[in-house]
């Protein structure tokens, strides 16, 4: 057992959350869209700043809530890696903080692990190995989860993320920021078929054809681009059309290329992390397919797809759990491979 108290700033979310292992006993997300949709993404000095502001009533909150006090918790955890330096070092101040007032250990977390331990809030009895999958705005990877902490990359996009060509091809709409959530809604109403657009095939460096495990969005955003100004010159958008047919094709390819990975590796479970695990064009397809091939596939709760603490404070109670420690001098940084989060501890 291990109450963890955790704290994630990595990007636009204020979370803290508190974790029995793998029960959440408490977990706050303070969202800064409103503030930055104006500018259509996150401007990094404007999220450090509000990070600052709310991270003292959001610990206070996650502390009421769980109903514990501080000799109650084992451990204090915070993302210290990959994310906007400015707003991951709010974080990990406050949380290093606690750790000395309170005389706590420690633990450094890697934000793509929390996202991976997600997965094992809903699923609690999930064990690796297993595949994830994980989409979000800033990432899209194929991880073989070998053991607790034990990962490799099987593969990643080659340029813009899935969650980032979902904004990107919102703003080309005029459908406003963050784009995953509204184009999700309008493709319900959408005709999917409406449009052919291409999958993004990848090329080997050396020639030899087409690379089962990586991903590219990057050609159906410009597909998308040169479809809306050919029907603009026509006359109107069928905006719902189109966005069905971007989510479709999307998740087709997410869904289609996990399975051929999971299969080739000789896993038998894919989980789903990230942002654009909420999205439900993914859900459907990526069901459909693992149960033709008797593959298991677990989503998180859609609480817990975008940022949060709850999975930085379970995989930090699993690391606990194990003996690893992180030292109070842990810097954050903007990049890590998961493969390294090791490196996080003694």
């Amino acid at each position: 057992m291990a109450i963890i108290l955790a704290i994630e700033t990595s990007c636009d979310e204020t979370a803290v959350a508190i974790v029995n292992n793998r029960q959440v006993l408490s977990s706050i997300v303070s969202s800064q869209i409103e503030l930055h949709k104006t500018y259509g993404g996150v401007v990094p000095e404007l999220a450090s700043r509000q990070h600052l502001e709310i991270i003292n009533p959001c610990i206070s909150q996650a502390m009421e809530e769980a109903g514990l006090n501080w000799q109650d918790i084992d451990a204090i955890a915070a993302t210290c890696t990959p994310g906007l330096v400015g707003a991951l070092l709010v974080g990990m101040a406050a949380a290093k903080t606690l750790a000395m007032i309170y005389n706590k250990p420690f633990l450094g977390v890697h934000h793509l692990e929390g996202h991976i331990y997600a997965s094992y809030l809903a699923q609690p009895e999930l064990k690796p190995p297993f595949l994830c999958l994980l989409v979000s705005g800033g990432h899209t990877s194929s991880i073989y989860v070998k053991d607790y902490g034990k990962y490799e990359l099987l593969g990643s996009t080659r340029d813009d993320a899935a969650g980032e060509a979902f904004d990107k091809v919102a703003r080309l709409l005029n459908l406003g920021y963050p784009g995953g959530p509204i184009i999700d809604r309008l493709a319900q109403s959408g005709n999917s078929k409406a449009f052919p657009l291409p999958e993004g095939r990848i090329s080997l460096p050396d020639g030899r054809g087409y690379h089962p495990y990586d991903f590219s969005f990057s050609g159906i955003k410009t597909a998308v681009l040169r479809l809306t100004e050919k029907l603009e010159a026509e006359g109107e958008i069928p905006v719902a059309d189109v966005a069905a047919s971007f989510q479709h094709t999307v998740a087709k390819v997410l869904a289609k290329r996990s399975v051929k990975c999971a299969l080739d590796n000789g896993l038998d479970t894919i989980t789903i992390g990230g942002g654009v695990a909420a999205n439900s064009g993914l859900r459907k397809y990526l069901t459909e397919a693992a149960q033709k091939h008797n593959l298991k596939v677990y989503f998180p709760p859609l609480k817990f797809c975008t940022d949060n603490a709850a999975m930085i404070a379970c995989a930090a109670a699993q690391h606990f759990n194990l003996g690893h420690r992180s030292q109070l001098d842990l810097e954050v940084r903007s990049r890590m491979r998961i493969d390294k989060v090791l490196e996080l501890y003694q």
